[in-house]
């Protein structure tokens, strides 16, 4: 009987074939794993990158507004004519950084200005400290009013009252009657606000870096924050600042009824005038008065030439204006500030795509380069216009 042949694979050929397969799903595996880590990545580095965006941009836009101030005569020009417009701390009616007396957050800037907006006037009679109502003084150009608003300003409107003096108070609009406006305000006001003193819609805007949730907050100055972008890690505000001291402006008599009467800050009181505040005749927070005649209360700084760094003990040890008293106090050094340097760190937000090193500020998950996405930082200085219109 003839032998018969046996179709198949025997043993040896199997492992062979089984072998090959293996190192080529092997080599497989080896390929798609990296593409699978860089399909996860790129699009959290894309998101890094427009979060830092977001967050570079909504920053940037109020710094360089900060400062605007009225259009209306006589209150024309810059609010640096009478305050400092940028804080570096939490400013507002809600957890104000001055309520515990604290003057300075490198984390956090407050800014104020005034909107292009019909609502700026003036008060027609002097109020009290606790006044709560004023009447609005219309301009020939004021809106039309209408039983719920008065020269544009209606309820719930947000603005600032201030004067010559360099008082000034956040205010909400708590109702409209003909020309008189209720008001409500947090604490008292700085001063007893004479007829003629100004009132303006006012923008106000405090950004910070919330750290137990790693976040860039806004709050208005009023009653809400609200985050801005999430997976923040760093952010911090340095300041540039005009070396010179306020002046006098020559052939501008203190008696004239508009300004400017100084280079910049509020406009001291004739020579052997009271002061409204707690200041000798004639003198107020950035003037002091020698021989008769106004020479500057602050120093030259760094020999007077170019932008000099203004630093934190500087902007916290005073003078106060519009003096040590007042419920709204700043140190008169804000006046100077030029310039504000922005640095932002954003991280990722998946942990498992943050290592450990200098990459990273908050270490993540990932033990591999191929699977890091780096935090990205970012630096830019921002000059606001508003606050640099003489130079």
């Amino acid at each position: 009987m003839s032998g018969r042949r046996h179709s198949g694979f025997t043993i040896v050929e199997m492992l062979i074939a089984s072998a090959v397969m293996l190192t080529i799903t092997g080599a497989i595996v080896q390929l798609v794993n990296p593409a699978r880590h860089i399909f996860q990545a790129q699009p959290e580095l894309a998101d890094v990158q427009q979060r830092l965006r977001v967050a570079a941009d909504a920053v940037t836009r109020d710094l360089l507004m900060a400062g605007a101030g009225m259009s209306a005569a006589p209150w024309a020009g810059p609010l640096s004519s009478y305050l400092a417009p940028v804080l570096p701390y939490r400013a507002g009616d809600a957890s104000s950084d001055p309520e515990a007396r604290v003057y300075f957050r490198d984390d956090t800037i407050s800014l104020l200005y005034v909107p292009p907006t019909s609502s700026q006037a003036s008060i027609r009679h002097a109020i009290p400290q606790s006044a709560g109502q004023l009447e609005i003084d219309p301009r020939a150009n004021c809106p039309p009013a209408a039983p719920d608003h008065v020269c544009g300003f209606g309820e719930g409107m947000r603005a600032l009252l201030f004067d010559v003096s360099g008082a000034w108070n956040p205010i909400t609009v708590a109702g409209v009657q003909g020309t008189n406006v209720d008001l409500t305000y947090a604490g008292g006001l700085s001063v007893a606000y004479p007829a003629g003193a100004a009132i303006a819609q006012l923008a106000a805007h405090t950004y910070y870096f919330k750290a137990e949730t790693s976040q860039l907050m806004h709050y208005d100055g009023e009653s809400t924050d609200l985050p801005v972008v999430d997976d923040v890690v760093a952010l911090r505000f340095e300041y540039y600042g005009d070396p010179q001291p306020p002046r006098r402006l020559p052939g501008r008599a203190l008696a004239e009824p508009t300004g400017p009467w100084t280079t910049y800050g509020p406009k001291p009181p004739p020579a052997g005038v009271a002061s409204p505040f707690a200041w000798p005749d004639g003198e107020n927070c950035t003037f002091r008065v020698e021989a008769g005649e106004h020479t500057p209360r602050l120093p030259v700084l760094n020999g007077g030439a170019g932008l000099v760094r203004l630093e934190p003990a500087l902007l916290t040890d005073g003078p106060w204006c519009p003096s040590a008293i007042s419920a709204h106090r700043f140190d008169a050094d804000l006046l100077r500030i030029r310039r504000v340097r922005v640095t932002l760190r954003v991280q990722a937000a998946i942990a498992g795509l943050r290592g450990r090193g200098a990459l990273f500020m908050r270490p993540g998950t990932a033990s591999a380069g191929g699977h890091y996405v780096p935090d990205q930082e970012i630096r830019f200085d921002i000059a606001p216009r508003n606050l640099n219109l003489a130079r």
